[in-house]
């Protein structure tokens, strides 16, 4: 999960570790309403560090909305579309924050602090939007909290990950299973330890109070120095969700797509008795799709760049969501709604690159795994 740029750079926050990301010569770029770095070294290094060591992200611009109270898992299950009365304690899942129509509002986290309060984590551009509509939902005996401005929010993605957090900690990280979490002290400083990411590499998210923000970055980079550990900016980790077939905010998803046409139908439990836009993925998943989000392989020189339409024999059939080039891959790859009939590997579809045509194919997703 992410977000889009948006904001004009008159209107940019910025994170606790806006001087740090200067200090350390990060190419600084309006995101999502922020004043984000893009890139220090460049992608295609920030990349590959992730990919085969370990690469360190802010990411504080992201969302936290508290749901407490007695009622807190029914105001949960009545706006997501996962099942988080699966939840156990400590445990955190993928959803979708819906609207009536079926269709996305966000995706997010759901974490389970306990029977009475939940936790998500949003895309920075939409935590004003998703906390105003989970209120607005709420007809539940819950309480609806912004929680943002009280976390620091840091990415360390990739096999070196934990040889470099461990010595840090007194948590014993090797039990912690994907999608879970704990808390404890990190460098000394209290700390929501997840085992999540957006890179399809292992490795944890830290949350934890602003004024150690720079305490903890700088310590991280500092024990990571000698494992490879670099910094990196958001385009590194653009390239390495695309790789991993995850879906952007604002690309894949919004609120015109549904999680069936998004190949997201397994965050989306019908089985529950309720929640916002059932009926209608139920009558989709009855009635079969008319379009679905397929993984494309170049087969020709180019690049399938967000937004080309792809063809089918001259004939636009869709447009692309996501699209670059594959460092770990060697090869250009992209994301595309098309109808369900050119979905199937191996069909030949065409992207129309500024005045010509390249052929690509149709793979499955992802594009990426990482190996265990």
């Amino acid at each position: 999960m992410s977000d889009s740029p948006t904001a004009a750079p008159s209107a940019n926050r910025r994170t606790p570790l806006y001087e740090a990301h200067r200090r350390l010569g990060g190419k600084m770029v309006p995101f999502g309403g922020w004043e984000m770095p893009v890139e220090y070294s460049g992608v295609l290094p920030e990349h590959r560090a992730v990919r085969e060591r370990a690469g360190l992200f802010d990411v504080s611009h992201m969302g936290e909305i508290s749901i407490q109270g007695p009622e807190a898992l029914a105001l949960v299950q009545h706006v997501t579309s996962n099942d988080a009365g699966r939840l156990h304690l400590d445990q955190a899942q993928y959803s979708g924050l819906m609207t009536a129509r079926g269709t996305f509002v966000d995706d997010l986290l759901v974490h389970k602090f306990s029977d009475r309060q939940y936790w998500l984590v949003v895309n920075a551009a939409n935590c004003e939007k998703d906390f105003h509509y989970i209120r607005e939902q709420n007809r539940f005996d819950a309480e609806v909290i912004d929680v943002s401005e009280r976390y620091t929010q840091l990415a360390l993605q990739g096999p070196a990950t934990v040889r470099i957090l461990q010595p840090l900690t007194s948590i014993a990280l090797a039990p912690i299973r994907y999608y879970w979490f704990t808390t404890g002290k990190v460098l000394g400083v209290d700390c929501i330890l997840s085992r999540t990411g957006y890179t399809g590499e292992d490795g944890f998210e830290l949350y934890f109070d602003p004024e150690h923000s720079e305490t903890v970055w700088n310590g991280l980079l500092e024990a990571g120095r000698s494992e490879g550990l670099l910094p990196c900016g958001l385009g590194a980790r653009n390239t390495l969700r695309l790789e991993a077939g995850m879906a952007l905010y604002g690309h894949e998803i919004d609120d015109t797509t549904t999680p069936l046409e998004a190949g997201l139908g397994w965050i989306t439990k019908l089985t529950k008795p309720e929640f916002l836009g059932k009926a209608v993925i139920e009558r989709q998943a009855r009635e079969g799709l008319q379009r679905k989000l397929i993984g494309l392989e170049m087969i020709e020189p180019g690049i399938a760049r967000d937004g080309y339409t792809v063809l089918r024999e001259g004939q636009p059939v869709g447009r692309v969501t996501s699209g670059g080039p594959a460092p770990a891959l060697g090869k250009n790859i992209g994301m595309a709604y098309v109808p369900v009939a050119l979905a199937e590997p191996g069909t030949v579809l065409e992207i129309q690159i500024r005045a010509r045509t390249a052929q690509a194919k149709v793979i499955p997703l992802p594009f990426y795994r990482r190996p265990h």
